[in-house]
């Protein structure tokens, strides 16, 4: 079913997003028109929104900013086209950012909403919170 392709897909993003891949491998999930919307948060006060090309950038910085990253999955609720998850996530970064050195260990939690269109991610919502540090 539509439903269980997208909830695969979803399982296999957080998997590979987790071994450090390269954008284009993580741009490969998303439908060309993709846009991802984050909301205010402490990295991203004024929230922000992303195409496909943006998201690739984001992936490509997160990839030079962290040596590491873990998601565990809490919580996962799907209907046909629309996927919702809750994650931990625990990120330890391999260079210093701001007053954060190289090494601090980074953790959140937070929901994400991927909506699908022939079986590609054509909107995401996440909404980050980040433990103090």
């Amino acid at each position: 079913s539509e439903r269980k392709a997208n909830v695969a897909l979803v399982r296999s993003y957080f998997a590979t997003i987790e071994h450090g891949v390269e954008a284009e491998e993580i741009a490969a999930f998303y439908a060309v028109n993709a846009v991802q919307t984050e909301f205010p948060n402490k990295f991203a006060p004024d929230g922000a929104s992303r195409d496909l090309e943006g998201l690739k950038e984001a992936a490509e910085s997160g990839k030079n900013a962290m040596s590491s990253y873990t998601f565990e999955l809490l919580n996962l609720v799907a209907d046909d086209n629309t996927v919702v998850v809750e994650v931990e996530w625990s990120g330890t970064l391999g260079v210093s950012v701001g007053d954060l050195g190289s090494g601090t260990v980074m953790r959140a939690r937070f929901a994400q909403f991927f909506e699908f269109q022939d079986g590609r991610i054509v909107a995401q919502r996440n909404y980050d919170c980040f433990y103090p540090w």
